[in-house]
């Protein structure tokens, strides 16, 4: 059975280990002749890149991604198409201790629990370096929903918010945090690094929407687009929480304030509706409305910290260990590509399913 593939027609499979050689996707279904090459797919792996600032890990890794199947003459040809990062910077030895022990808040004793063995340089699998072979698959996905514009952006970090008024999208690119509060941003820059300095870490919530999406994507009960929004970034290291719409907010509300009110189209009967709010994130029964589609993401505090936190070994004797190597002091700053990128490979998904049931 395998647990490493995600989509239905557009389907990804991602493969690879933290401290293996490389890491990976193969991207199964993507629709013939579009354009693409390694320079398309690489502004997407830079974004997410290691080792840029002081506030992410300091892991130098360049993320050159390698296409090695189903493109020709620079179009898609509608066969599998392999991708492939090499992993230049790995420091095994900074794991020596966790091959006896188990880390507080990683997934070392799940996967022993599981499997009986486990790879324990730097998590294996479970390691968020594999989030870049989903950044590079969801960078072939945007081609396929090129109407659709996706913007994610960091809203929160350690329990500090930005400002909604002060939003300012071309704020996004300009500081290390992906944050639209130019403010925020400055604040952040403090929480961070101390966080950093203090050896401990902060969690962070990425807000991501999706605008041109069309009224109809998406399927009744078991093909929902909510749900499988949901599943996409809930599948993403470090993500504890998932939210559409107003999501846990909207269970505070009456039914009068969180309905999505309806007006005729400007352009007349045949024309989609004008919406006057959007409690519901775009989506409504599973399928979207036309709307933007949005979600939030709760990313918690990097489990890997040098607090000596209580433990046991694998033969179930207490210890206790801290985690070094190199880490996030808040692995949600790098999500932001990650959500963009789950939300993009969803998305190209449903386009394609819609298609083939409705044309």
């Amino acid at each position: 059975m395998s647990v490493n593939s995600f989509g239905r027609l557009f389907r990804f499979t991602t493969w690879g280990e933290s401290h293996g050689p490389a890491i990976g996707a193969v991207v199964d279904g993507c629709p013939p002749g579009l354009a693409i090459d390694e320079g398309v797919i690489q502004p997407f792996l830079d974004a997410r890149r290691p080792g840029q600032s002081k506030y992410t890990t300091q892991r130098q890794e360049p993320d050159q991604v390698r296409i090695l199947s189903g493109v020709f003459e620079g179009r898609t040809t509608g066969t599998p198409i392999s991708l492939m990062i090499e992993n230049v910077d790995q420091r095994s030895k900074d794991y020596s201790d966790v091959a006896l022990a188990y880390r507080p808040g990683h997934a070392d004793y799940a996967y022993d629990a599981k499997y009986g063995f486990r790879d324990y340089r730097g998590g294996g699998r479970s390691s968020a370096r594999e989030t870049a072979s989903r950044v590079a698959a969801g960078a072939v996905a945007r081609l396929v929903i090129a109407e659709v514009k996706i913007l994610a952006y960091v809203s929160e970090i350690g329990g500090d918010t930005i400002d909604p008024g002060k939003f300012d999208e071309a704020e996004i690119a300009n500081n290390p945090f992906f944050c639209p509060d130019a403010a925020a941003a400055k604040r952040w820059e403090t929480i961070v690094d101390d966080a950093r300095r203090s050896g401990s870490s902060v969690g962070a919530v990425v807000e991501c929407y999706a605008s041109g999406v069309p009224a109809g994507w998406g399927a009744p009960l078991y093909g929902k687009l909510d749900a499988d929004l949901a599943a996409a970034m809930m599948g993403i290291n470090a993500v504890k929480g998932v939210e559409i719409g107003d999501g846990f907010a909207a269970a505070r509300l009456s039914g009068e304030r969180n309905a999505d009110p309806m007006r005729p189209s400007a352009n007349g009967p045949d024309g989609a509706p004008e919406f006057l709010a959007n409690h519901a994130g775009g989506i409504a029964g599973g399928i979207s409305t036309g709307q933007p589609v949005t979600c939030r993401v709760a990313f918690k505090p990097t489990s890997s910290i040098l607090t000596p936190q209580e433990t046991i070994t694998r033969d179930g004797q207490a210890t206790e260990m801290f985690t070094k190597g190199r880490h996030d002091p808040c692995v949600g700053i790098r999500g932001v590509p990650v959500v963009e990128a789950m939300m993009a490979l969803v998305l190209a998904d449903h386009k394609l399913l819609h298609r083939g049931q409705c044309g």
